[in-house]
């Protein structure tokens, strides 16, 4: 009998913890929606206040934008080139783009300081270099792939590289 009163004493200390348990959660999940609707309501006031002011476009205009539209004057073109070809460091645009192939000699590319390889490439003319390192190139020694692989760079950056690469190899 003394066994069968634990039991009872027991089931019903259970039932009580499990009926506080219960309670406990009803309770903070109402208390969670009722803090996510003030949540909820704060941003939504927020967002009809800034709609309000007008500050939305602000934060929607690009970055930036580009200029299509030609030069009115070869004056102004001839700045817009020079900045240009004053901005790109051919040392920079080497080192980012064409030093994987150019220091092993990847693909047949000539090493960067090679006196030898670059000999017959410098005799063909700045304008060839140019090309074949724009366009891309297929010789018998290897490829060149357009722009040494990286499309995103300009003609200018290029240029700026190839003659890096001619200087630091005569």
């Amino acid at each position: 009998m003394a066994s069968n009163m634990t039991d009872q004493q027991f089931t019903k200390g259970f039932s009580i913890f499990l009926g506080l348990g219960i309670v406990l959660t009803l309770f903070l999940i109402l208390l969670g929606n009722i803090n996510a609707g003030t949540i909820t309501e704060r941003i939504r006031a927020e967002r009809n206040e800034m709609a309000a002011s007008g500050s939305t476009m602000q934060h929607l205009q690009p970055a930036g934008q580009l200029n299509l539209a030609e030069p009115d004057s070869t004056a102004e073109s001839t700045q817009v080139a020079t900045a240009a070809s004053v901005t790109v460091d051919g040392a920079q645009v080497y080192q980012l783009a064409c030093m994987a192939c150019h220091t092993a000699g990847v693909a047949g590319a000539p090493k960067l300081g090679d006196t030898e390889a670059w000999s017959a490439r410098v005799t063909q003319g700045a304008e060839a270099l140019y090309t074949h390192a724009i366009s891309g190139f297929q010789g018998s020694a290897g490829m060149m792939p357009p722009k040494g692989g990286n499309l995103a760079l300009s003609d200018g950056e290029v240029k700026a590289a190839v003659d890096y690469m001619v200087a630091q190899s005569q």
